[in-house]
């Protein structure tokens, strides 16, 4: 998946915090949402595409998403962690 060097020195644009590589039952959770189009990003525009992967934030509150082992590194892309409602 993500180089553990990459992984190194990649941290949040918006916070600057470090990231952790999100379990696969996150992804999982998150895929689900999507399939059932009830994901939408930071922006506002709904998530269509399923993850590859992603990296969760230390705060734990957003995750950045991986698709074709590329980082999408852009806080309007960040997908919010916790209760969907």
């Amino acid at each position: 998946m993500i180089d553990a060097q990459l992984l190194e020195i990649l941290c949040c644009p918006e916070t600057r915090q470090r990231l952790t590589v999100a379990p696969e039952s996150v992804v999982a959770q998150l895929n689900e949402r999507i399939v059932s189009g009830r994901l939408t990003n930071r922006g506002g525009r709904s998530v269509s595409v399923k993850l590859d992967g992603g990296l969760i934030r230390k705060d734990g509150r957003f995750l950045y998403p991986v698709r074709q082992d590329i980082p999408v590194m852009l806080v309007d892309e960040a997908l919010a962690l916790g209760d969907p409602s």
